[in-house]
């Protein structure tokens, strides 16, 4: 059994933050590196890794620190979507495989379906997860046996077939005959692998859909970055690391997780869930509360708040309310910054994506901002704003529009 890692996709709609997914960090490890142990729970040791030119390094080498596995690696040199990515791997796929979409995060317990349910001898077996919203993946039709009868690739809002999603991890107990009916797709679309799915179902009416009922996280839009982190936070246990230095003076309270050669000076306060990354410093005077995530060698400075935000390595703050908001490395917020979060007429925050407003679902969201943002001292920034890698903020400036250049 093979377990395949679809990592070569470019998530375009992730942007203004340009780290693949699978290499955001959360508790100090890249998404791919708790995929990895994931699969290992469930006694899943061998594996295919499929990249792209531009992170196959990285990805080789975050896999080079990980014993007691196998991992091969294969780079699909452009992109077009899961069918063009497995046919890249066509020649380490001869036997079962599990197709994994790495920014799915979800418990051992998907693993364990789809392997107990692969006893059965269908086809393939498809992961699903009830949703109580509208999600925008493909939707499934079964009967009350749980095979497949049809698969709508992201219906319209109110046209949806049923209230089963496909989540990104499929059992296939013959990979040649699932790459067979995507080397029979004439399309030109992305949609091939789905297709070829439809056509198998048509055809053998043997493919089971499984329901997976642990907690799922997809990662789909910048603003899931959080729900990744409170996932993360809720299935960690509190710890303090012995290096870590923190002040008699300093108040920590709830579910902490504090990572080597942290320092927490005095009337720092601390609410948990919170994590706090190597190396970082947590200043006299601040509040770092509600599902905050902050990373390696930050440097959270006097009288800054920080409320369910996510922050990359070597962020520095001073005097700066940060809520509800992802932030990229090494960005560096002046005195006074202040991120809003909260929209008066109490509607839910939106954020144009690819020239389209998305709705994110949360009454309170922040700003997204990439890599590199510095910005100039008492900068406001409105609610669903983003800022493009490397950007300047002028000191006093009121940023009401994405800065996109």
């Amino acid at each position: 059994m093979k377990v395949v890692f679809l990592c070569g996709g470019v998530g375009r709609r992730m942007y203004p933050l340009t780290e693949y997914k699978m290499l955001f960090k959360f508790l100090g490890k890249t998404l791919l590196e708790h995929q990895l142990s994931l699969a290992g729970e469930a006694g899943l040791h061998n594996f295919v890794i499929i990249g792209n030119p531009d992170n196959i390094k990285q990805l080789r080498a975050i896999a080079s620190g990980i014993s007691r596995i196998k991992i091969e690696f294969v780079v699909q040199k452009t992109p077009g979507g899961i069918a063009q990515a497995l046919q890249a791997a066509r020649k380490l796929l001869t036997e079962r495989m599990i197709v994994v979409n790495p920014n799915d995060l979800f418990d051992v317990s998907g693993f364990n379906a789809l392997l107990s349910t692969a006893n059965q001898k269908p086809v393939s077996v498809l992961l699903a997860s009830e949703v109580k919203e509208y999600f925008p993946g493909g939707y499934m039709v079964t009967d009350k046996r749980g095979m497949l009868l049809d698969l709508v690739e992201k219906p319209l809002k109110g046209k949806e077939p049923s209230n089963l999603v496909t989540m990104l991890i499929h059992l296939h107990n013959d990979a040649r005959i699932l790459l067979d009916y995507i080397d029979r797709q004439t399309t030109g679309k992305d949609d091939v692998y789905e297709r070829a799915i439809a056509e198998i179902t048509r055809d053998t009416q043997n493919v089971k859909v499984t329901k997976y009922r642990g907690k799922w996280t997809a990662i789909k839009f910048p603003w899931h970055i959080l729900d990744a982190a409170r996932y993360y936070l809720d299935t960690a246990p509190a710890y303090i690391a012995p290096s870590a230095q923190i002040s008699d003076k300093a108040t920590l309270d709830g579910k902490v997780i504090i990572a080597d050669n942290v320092r927490v000076l005095e009337n720092a306060v601390i609410r948990g869930p919170v994590y706090i990354g190597n190396n970082s410093i947590i200043g006299n005077n601040t509040l770092i509360r509600n599902y905050s995530h902050i990373g390696d060698n930050c440097t959270v400075g006097f009288g800054t708040e920080i409320k369910n935000s996510y922050l990359g390595d070597g962020c520095m703050t001073h005097v700066n309310y940060i809520g509800d908001s992802v932030v990229g490395d090494n960005c560096n917020f002046g005195a006074g910054t202040i991120t809003a979060n909260w929209r008066f007429d109490n509607k839910k925050v939106k954020v144009r994506i690819k020239k389209q407003l998305i709705d994110t679902g949360h009454d309170k969201f922040g700003t997204i901002i990439g890599n590199n943002v510095k910005t100039g001292v008492n900068v406001s920034l409105m609610p669903g704003i983003k800022i493009s890698p490397g950007n300047m903020i002028p000191p006093g400036a009121i940023i009401k529009k994405d800065i996109t250049g």
